[in-house]
């Protein structure tokens, strides 16, 4: 007996989607592409061959890789680059701290000028001096 009854065409509903919170999709995105090492492959296009050697040498990986793209590279190889890259910059970060805590502060040099202007009498211009310190001037 055939169905009197037709069915219409019914038009699938969209997903309801929430309004990205707080700027989790964007990090969410930011994650998936350094799941991928896209991250990786943009640092990697951006370097030197020397400044591959350098890597993949702290890597312990083959220096003839640096003319390789990191796409063609197994994941254990991203991974090694990725850690050495970190340790790098780590390294670079730790000394330029290291250097940079051996220059006296910039406000050493104007609290000597206040101290000169104290001994000299002149208040206004220690209390110039102080101010600039105050305000971080520098």
């Amino acid at each position: 007996m055939p169905s009197a009854v037709t069915h219409l065409p019914v038009k699938p509903r969209e997903p309801v989607v929430a309004d990205d919170r707080a700027g989790f999709g964007a990090l969410r995105a930011e994650l998936h592409e350094r799941c991928a090492d896209q991250d990786l492959a943009e640092l990697w296009a951006g370097m030197a061959t020397g400044e591959r050697r350098a890597v993949l040498a702290s890597a312990q990986l083959d220096g003839r890789d640096a003319l390789r793209g990191i796409s063609d590279m197994p994941k254990a190889n991203r991974d090694a680059i990725r850690a050495a890259i970190y340790r790098m910059s780590q390294y670079g970060r730790r000394l330029r701290d290291r250097l940079e805590g051996e220059r006296p502060h910039p406000s050493r040099e104007l609290a000597g000028h206040a101290r000169q202007a104290l001994a000299e009498g002149n208040l206004k211009a220690a209390r110039h001096w102080l101010k600039l310190i105050e305000q971080g001037a520098v």
